[in-house]
C-alpha cells in the first residue's frame, strides 16, 4: 500500500510490470488487445502451459476450482486484489488511505476492487483461501462485475448467493467454495499488486485463461505467442481427425511429432485451401 494513499499509481504498476513494451490501459496495466484475447478463448491449458515452459514461467497455474459456468471460458486482463486477517490497527490505516484515494465506505471494501474493473477485466482476489466469512461477491457484486467486465472473476477463497451468480450472462466466476455467511474479519491490503492465487504469482494486466482445467495467468508479454500457437494447434487438431476419419492416414502417424513430410506437406496444403482464418 503506498504511503500516502491505497490505490498504486499508474508509474507503480508500469515499473511492476516492466516486461510488457506494448499499450496500457489508464491505470497503468498492459493491456492486451480484445483481438488477442479474443483469438486466446480458443486456447487449452496445454496451449497456455508449453507457452508458458518455454519461456521458464512454470509457476502459472491454479487447479482445484469450483465454478459459477462450467464449460465457460473465461479470458481477460487481470486486476489483481489481496485480502488479509483482519487487525483493526492496520484496517483503520487502509480505511484512511482509501479515504485519501476518494474511496468511501470502508466496511465494504471488497467493493473498491469492483470500482477498478473496466470491460475485458478479470477480478483476482488472493483472500488466503477463506470461505466462511471470506465470501468476496454475492449476486448484487456479481451483476456488477458482470455489467462492468463481461468476463467474471478468480477468488481464491468464497462466494455466497450462488443460484444469482449463476443465472448472470457472459461471464464465469471461479471459486473454492460457496457459502451463506458474509464477507468478515478481512481487510483489503492492495489493489494491483504482486498477489498469490494457488501456486501462481499473478501480476495485474495478466491474461486470465480459466478453462475446465483449471486457471493459467499468462504474462501479456507471451500473450500473442500464446494466440498463434492455440491457433496453430486447433489448426491442426482439425486436420488430423479428418484425415483420420477419411482413413488416410493411421492414428500413430497423426499422433506423432514432427509429423512425416508429407502429411505436413498435406496439411500445409489443407491449411490454406480449407484452414480456418485467424
Amino acid at each position: 500500500m503506498p504511503v500516502d494513499g491505497f490505490l498504486q499509481s499508474p508509474a507503480d504498476i508500469i515499473r511492476l510490470t516492466a516486461g510488457w513494451e506494448g499499450e496500457r490501459s489508464d491505470d497503468g496495466r498492459p493491456h492486451v488487445s480484445d483481438e488477442v484475447l479474443e483469438r486466446i478463448r480458443t486456447a487449452t491449458s496445454e496451449d497456455a502451459w508449453a507457452t508458458t515452459h518455454k519461456h521458464d514461467y512454470p509457476r502459472q497455474f491454479a487447479s482445484g476450482w469450483q465454478e459459477s459456468h462450467p464449460g465457460r471460458v473465461l479470458v481477460g486482463r487481470a486486476v489483481t486484489a489481496q485480502f488479509l486477517p483482519h487487525r483493526p490497527d492496520y484496517d483503520a490505516a487502509v480505511v484512511a488511505a482509501g479515504e485519501r484515494d476518494g474511496l468511501q465506505d470502508g466496511d465494504r471494501q471488497n467493493s473498491w476492487v469492483i470500482d477498478a474493473l473496466g470491460e475485458g477485466d478479470v477480478m483476482v482476489v488472493d483472500i488466503f483461501g477463506k470461505v466462511v466469512e471470506g465470501t468476496v461477491i454475492g449476486d448484487n457484486l456479481g451483476t456488477a462485475i458482470a455489467a462492468r467486465t463481461h468476463a467474471g472473476a478468480v477468488i481464491d477463497g468464497g462466494v455466497r448467493d450462488l443460484a444469482g451468480l449463476q443465472r448472470l450472462d457472459d461471464v464465469n466466476f471461479f471459486y473454492r467454495a460457496a457459502d451463506p455467511t458474509p464477507i468478515r474479519n478481512v481487510t483489503l491490503a492492495g489493489l494491483n499488486i504482486p498477489v498469490r492465487i494457488g501456486g501462481a504469482t499473478v501480476l495485474p494486466g495478466d491474461v486470465v485463461l480459466g478453462t475446465s482445467t483449471g486457471v493459467y495467468f499468462v504474462p501479456p508479454q507471451l500473450a500473442v505467442e500464446l494466440a498463434d500457437s492455440a491457433w496453430e494447434t486447433a489448426s491442426r487438431d482439425a486436420f488430423g481427425k479428418q484425415r483420420l476419419r477419411e482413413g488416410r492416414y493411421s492414428s500413430a502417424s497423426i499422433d506423432t511429432s514432427p509429423w512425416l513430410d508429407e502429411i505436413e506437406a498435406d496439411f500445409r496444403n489443407w491449411r490454406e485451401l480449407e484452414g480456418s482464418t485467424r
